[in-house]
């Protein structure tokens, strides 16, 4: 881009204009002069003349004198134009001011303004022995109203944001837009009382909570709050704050979101390992670091081998083994995970595709997966290029997905099923889904949460639920799958509850494609080059007890 050029023309028409001003005003007050010498004279002429007192006035006198009037009239209207020119530039100017100022949105102050502001609040604080805190917020899965209700829905939510967060913070905070569904608010504060800080922090979290009618439907959002505060000696900064800030709010999100966190030197460490993830998550992706394991899938009632749930396992040369708890939320937040889960099940597919035919492949997708419209023609791309029978295969959708448009999930289900692929609800029991909702979607298995298998012989409130989970299972006709299986008494308590599959550390850990495989073929469940050309075998019975690993 060149460097912008003055307007010449217009700086020189400025300046012919101002030039005659100048003549007209001088004009103006030579006219003023000039009436007032010959006015009195000429003015007493036509009054005695008009009186029958004299004769006839001087024509030149009272030619002089209406010229003098003429002349005061237009410098008169000029001034007037110039008064009004400058009324115009004054309040053209100010709106311009605060339009520098201001988010033109939803009117908070903008990231522009904020420094001089904040300096001068922070001076003024100083003086009165009192301090600056700094409390930024956004909003938690904005993205999601955005997507699901368009752009013009998710402006609405900012200015109602923005108009409840003014109408609650204290008198003398401001607040401002950064970008997006970010804001900052800052205060000063009386050090000695930190709780008047929390106060704010909890009002705002309170009122962003409450329910927002946009268009029709209402949003339910929440929002994530990191403060910072100045320090009595040491210089202020408004970019320091506002950095501080933002790693305290990232550290709420971290911890579960509709919260907020001061901010804290240890938290910057932490921000440094999440964005060594990232950049780490985003290489291994390329380099294929992440490869897909298998977890054994058991019939309780006749312990075979049913099949192999597929989970997603990063090995990574410079930070090690990484937890699937660790990476998959930040592949979710940073818009990774479509990219990660797709070649995990390409990978899966190829690998499957040599499994006895009895055997079912189960895949997790991402709630991410589930709102992308081409999710189920990806997937039917990706069997047909593996070769692998869609039957044999079976998406597992986590019931936090029923939280969100209930429509959208019965469309993708119905998609994947229409293509013959099977569809479970994963993590059943969390408290997300309704009878209703089962009734109307048609899932073809319910998998219980681990969280409930696991302490079944400790907990007698979670056996009551686990059967009663089979009873709604067995009352819909849906399948059951138990995971957490890690003991033989809870594996003997299950299989008194009813008939259903199951998985878990009893059965051995997930175990990568190798090993897999080796498993498989001491079992003779590897389909020979034979087989694939269309020879018909019977598939043996392999007995969990058979190859049992406590992990």
């Amino acid at each position: 881009m060149g460097t912008a050029k003055p307007d010449i023309h217009r700086t020189d028409n400025r300046l012919e204009r101002a030039d005659r001003d100048v003549v007209v005003l001088g004009i103006a007050i030579a006219a003023c002069l000039l009436f007032v010498g010959i006015g009195g004279s000429a003015i007493s002429q036509i009054v005695r003349s008009w009186l029958g007192y004299g004769g006839s006035p001087d024509q030149l006198l009272v030619s002089a004198m209406l010229l003098n009037i003429a002349l005061i009239l237009f410098g008169w209207r000029r001034y007037r134009e110039l008064a009004q020119e400058v009324d115009e530039r004054r309040r053209a100017e100010t709106q311009a001011r605060e339009l520098a100022q201001t988010d033109p949105l939803t009117g908070c102050l903008n990231r522009r303004s904020i420094s001089t502001i904040m300096a001068k609040m922070a001076e003024e604080a100083s003086q009165q022995g009192r301090e600056i805190a700094v409390l930024l917020f956004d909003l938690d899965k904005f993205k999601l109203v955005n997507d699901l209700n368009g752009h013009k829905a998710g402006d609405r939510l900012l200015v109602e944001v923005a108009q409840r967060v003014s109408a609650i913070i204290p008198g003398d905070a401001r607040l401002a837009r950064l970008g997006g569904d970010e804001f900052c608010c800052f205060r000063a504060f009386d050090p000695s009382n930190p709780e008047d800080v929390d106060r704010t922090a909890a009002n705002i979290l309170g009122t962003v909570g409450k329910p927002i009618r946009l268009y029709g439907t209402i949003a339910e959002v929440t929002a994530s709050i990191g403060i910072a505060r100045t320090h009595k000696g040491l210089p202020f900064s408004d970019e320091q704050l506002i950095h501080e800030a933002d790693i305290a709010m990232y550290h709420a999100k971290n911890t579960g979101r509709d919260r907020y966190s001061w901010f804290d030197r240890s938290m910057e460490s932490e921000l440094r390992v999440r964005s060594e993830l990232e950049t780490g998550m985003r290489r291994g992706i390329k380099e294929g670091e992440f490869t897909p394991y298998y977890q054994q899938q058991i019939d309780l009632d006749t312990g075979e081998l049913v099949g192999f749930e597929m989970l997603a396992r990063w090995h990574s040369p410079q930070l090690g083994e990484i937890s699937p708890e660790i990476f998959i939320p930040i592949a979710e937040e940073i818009g990774v995970i479509a990219e990660l889960s797709e070649e995990l099940i390409q990978l899966a597919l190829q690998d499957a595709k040599d499994w006895d035919p009895a055997l079912i492949l189960s895949v997790n997708i991402s709630p991410v997966q589930l709102r992308d419209p081409w999710f189920a023609q990806k997937l039917l791309r990706m069997l047909v290029e593996a070769g692998f029978p869609p039957e044999r295969l079976e998406i597992e959708i986590t019931e936090s997905c029923l939280h969100e448009d209930i429509n959208m999930v019965r469309s993708m289900i119905t998609s994947l099923k229409n293509q013959g692929i099977q569809v479970s609800l994963d993590d059943f029991g969390t408290g997300y889904s309704c009878l209703a909702q089962l009734r109307s979607l048609p899932f073809d298995r319910l998998k219980i949460d681990r969280s409930f298998v696991t302490e079944l012989a400790e907990d007698e409130n979670n056996l009551k639920l686990v059967e009663a989970i089979v009873s709604l299972g067995n009352e819909l006709n849906l399948p059951i799958t138990a995971e957490g299986i890690e003991s033989e008494k809870v594996l003997q308590l299950l299989r008194r509850i009813g008939k259903m599959k199951g998985q878990g550390f009893l059965y051995g850990m997930p175990q990568d494609a190798r090993t897999t495989q080796e498993l498989l073929a001491s079992r003779n469940l590897i389909v020979s080059d034979a087989s694939k050309a269309g020879e018909v075998r019977t598939s043996p019975t392999v007995k969990a007890s058979d190859h049992k690993i406590v992990g």
